[in-house]
């Protein structure tokens, strides 16, 4: 069963997840701003960029590397982008990023995931926005986010998946923020490192 995410609540991922998480998804999904028309006639569509992004940060909380729109993979490859969607067209996730927890460096301790409007209308423009992190290993959401209802931002600190004890777990950040990329968020991301 799936966690609604509250603001600030923290969770184990293994725990429930159900045990030992190898692989995470982050799934980011949202639908086209439907305009004008009337009885569904003459309507058209405006298309909305949201993008997915996840900074890694070391033991000292500086940012090491970063997997988004302009570089889909980490440099040691444990991280994947599937690629920008500019439209938010079609069903289920339109962005993911894939972690592989095991292959995450060592000198690695939290991921702090992200999304951005990159075109800017705000979260409250957006239908059906959400985010969302899923046990990779057998299909599983763990936790989602509602966007749509976070009203006139254009940015959020989705959360930070972290070691603890040797084991993996999320801090449910949920702090709004504005920007059209990762590199504006940066001063509202380290207060929560």
């Amino acid at each position: 069963m799936s966690v609604n995410l509250q603001k600030g609540q923290k969770i184990s991922l293994e725990k429930e997840a159900g045990g030992s998480l190898s692989r995470v998804t982050m799934g980011l999904g949202w639908d086209a701003i439907k305009k004008g028309g009337f009885f569904g006639f003459g309507a058209r569509t405006e298309s909305v960029d949201l993008d997915a992004s996840c900074v890694l940060f070391d033991e000292s909380n500086r940012p090491v590397d970063v997997v988004w729109f302009r570089q889909l993979k980490s440099r040691d490859g444990s991280i994947v982008h599937t690629g920008d969607n500019r439209t938010g067209a079609g069903e289920g996730d339109d962005e993911q990023i894939i972690v592989d927890l095991a292959r995450v460096p060592a000198n690695v301790k939290s991921l702090v995931f992200t999304v951005n409007s990159f075109t800017g209308q705000s979260f409250s423009q957006v239908e059906n926005a959400y985010c969302r992190l899923v046990n990779a290993s057998n299909d599983r959401e763990v936790a989602r986010y509602d966007l749509s209802v976070q009203g006139p931002h254009t940015a959020q600190i989705m959360a930070k998946v972290y070691r603890h004890n040797g084991e993996w777990k999320m801090h449910a950040i949920g702090e709004n923020a504005s920007g059209r990329t990762f590199d504006d968020l940066m001063p509202v991301i380290t207060p929560h490192l």
